[in-house]
């Protein structure tokens, strides 16, 4: 990761924090699509323009026939638990205050309300299918009915292959999805090289997987999906002259994310022009669902992706 100075990180992050407010205005108001069922499927290191021209036909064809930017963001420093936790709060990491990135019981768990947390005071049934142990730090006890970590089952159609099995029986309201394979191919072999690309093609077979377990429960007419990623990345060249990809700065590779909404509501084929940050996620899913957002939430509802 390449260092940023203290004072241009603070200002970034004040930056993407009034973003996240300002897109407001720009959304304009309206009552929740009301759809019964919310899923948020990130991709790990999901650069925007490297989806944008990977032949990936399930992704495009949910970000054609739905609302999409390319232009959301993330936070600063760009790396995956604290921007993963960001998501799925809708605050920052000084609200948060998980700065860790690694699995680490001892710290505990996150301190911020998740919106599983806040959905389960709704009554609505939660669930977290993830490739990365790190995550658990998002298991506050009594808030995820359905937790599923596997080392042995890490890859995204493994995470999708295991939501099918059991969707149709549990039928959580709030699924949350982790696809890690582009980050680890990424990291390995570069931000654009041809073992990224064909990671996000198994992303978009295990995305296939999903709508249709989904689809197959009767449940797609009821159901908005937010695909999305905690950070982008941008290439470094290692001592043996190969390039590996890497993340955490305030540049605009590592933050600039992809944010496409589909399903129940949305508007067909609209290019979302009103700021998104990684905080609009949470409330747009408690938004969608019908769960008030608490007091001091940074998030706001992207409102105007939806109809």
């Amino acid at each position: 990761m390449r260092r940023m100075t203290h004072s241009f990180i603070r200002f970034h992050q004040i930056f993407v924090f009034c973003l996240g407010i300002f897109g407001v205005a720009g959304a304009g108001a309206g009552e929740s699509s009301s759809a019964r069922y919310v899923f948020i499927i990130s991709y790990d290191q999901g650069n925007p323009d490297l989806l944008q021209r990977t032949e990936l036909p399930e992704y495009h064809r949910m970000a054609r026939e739905g609302a999409r930017t390319w232009e959301a963001y993330t936070i600063v420093p760009s790396i995956t638990l604290p921007s993963h936790v960001s998501m799925l709060t809708g605050v920052g990491i000084q609200k948060h205050q998980v700065t860790w990135n690694r699995h680490d019981p001892k710290r505990g768990f996150v301190k911020a309300p998740t919106i599983f947390s806040l959905a389960k005071e709704r009554g609505l049934k939660t669930a977290m299918i993830v490739g990365k142990e790190k995550f658990r730090c998002l298991e506050i006890p009594g808030t995820v009915d359905w937790f599923v970590c596997s080392k042995d089952r890490s890859d995204a159609k493994s995470v999708a292959e295991c939501f099918a099995e059991e969707f149709g029986t549990r039928k959580p309201n709030l699924v949350f999805l982790h696809f890690a394979d582009p980050d680890r191919a990424g990291h390995s072999y570069g931000v654009a090289s041809p073992q990224k690309i064909q990671a996000l093609k198994d992303c978009d077979e295990a995305l296939k997987i999903i709508r249709e377990a989904v689809a197959a429960a009767g449940a797609l007419e009821e159901s908005v999906f937010l695909l999305t990623a905690d950070h982008g990345s941008h290439d470094e060249r290692k001592e043996d002259g190969t390039l590996a990809g890497t993340h955490g700065s305030a540049e605009t590779a590592d933050v600039q994310i992809p944010w496409v909404a589909w399903g129940k509501g949305v508007k067909k084929n609209f290019t979302i022009s009103a700021p998104v940050v990684i905080y609009d996620t949470a409330a747009t899913a408690l938004w969608v669902l019908n769960v008030p957002l608490p007091e001091g939430f940074w998030g706001r509802p992207v409102i105007s992706a939806f109809e």
